[in-house]
């Protein structure tokens, strides 16, 4: 369903639904990288009629579901800076897209891209106004300045995860709504990845991925258009 599209020295992949427009999703991978897997979230969200985009943060590196040390050392050694760029590139991308409707963009993202879908949605308040991360939130040196912050944030974190803690997604809650945001972190009994049909970590969890998915749906149609 996708097509890879070029970001203005970076790519993405574009998908859009059948009916040729709807409301746009940036999608941000997972410490792995642009994947067939998350290429095929994108597709899926096209699927329920979204425009979906993908931006490709590694530049065409990948790691395989097997490589965990070089997922993180693909994770460690991306530059901020760069990252920060392909991300708001890919925002006036979909925002600017013909078959883009509705007052606003959201963003989804997993595990690293839960993390930078909070990064993305506090530097682009103009454009983002609906986020889902899973797993990952921003702690400690890699947390921002939240007061720009507009989107609806609804988040979803593993309570058996030695990445996030749900400790620090809690408190990360309490915080952003002690700042007036609508923002709710919800701890789900399961481990890091449990929405990852893949089953890397051996965490997917296909109930609570059936679940979450048409709630996700619902919640960004309702912001979204």
């Amino acid at each position: 369903m996708g097509t890879t599209v070029d970001l203005d020295g970076g790519s993405g992949h574009l998908a859009v639904p059948e009916s040729g427009s709807g409301p746009g999703i940036i999608v941000i991978q997972e410490w792995w990288g642009l994947n067939d897997q998350i290429r095929a979230t994108a597709d899926h969200l096209a699927a329920d009629g979204f425009v979906a985009l993908a931006p490709d943060l590694y530049h065409g590196e990948l790691a395989g579901h097997d490589e965990m040390d070089k997922a993180g050392e693909l994770m460690a050694s991306l530059p901020p800076e760069r990252a920060a760029r392909d991300m708001s590139v890919a925002v006036d991308h979909l925002a600017d897209h013909e078959a883009t409707t509705g007052p606003g963009l959201g963003v989804v993202g997993f595990c690293m891209g839960g993390v930078l879908s909070f990064l993305l949605a506090t530097s682009r308040p103009d454009r983002i106004i609906a986020a889902v991360p899973f797993y990952g939130i921003p702690m400690g040196d890699d947390e921002p300045e939240y007061g720009p912050l507009r989107a609806t944030i609804r988040g979803h974190i593993a309570a058996h995860d030695t990445f996030f803690g749900p400790e620090a997604a809690r408190d990360l809650e309490r915080r952003l709504r002690a700042m007036g945001k609508d923002v709710t972190l919800t701890i789900h009994d399961a481990g890091h990845a449990f929405m990852n049909e893949t089953n890397a970590l051996g965490t997917y969890d296909p109930d609570l991925r059936a679940r979450i998915w048409p709630e996700m749906v619902a919640f960004l149609h309702e912001q979204l258009g």
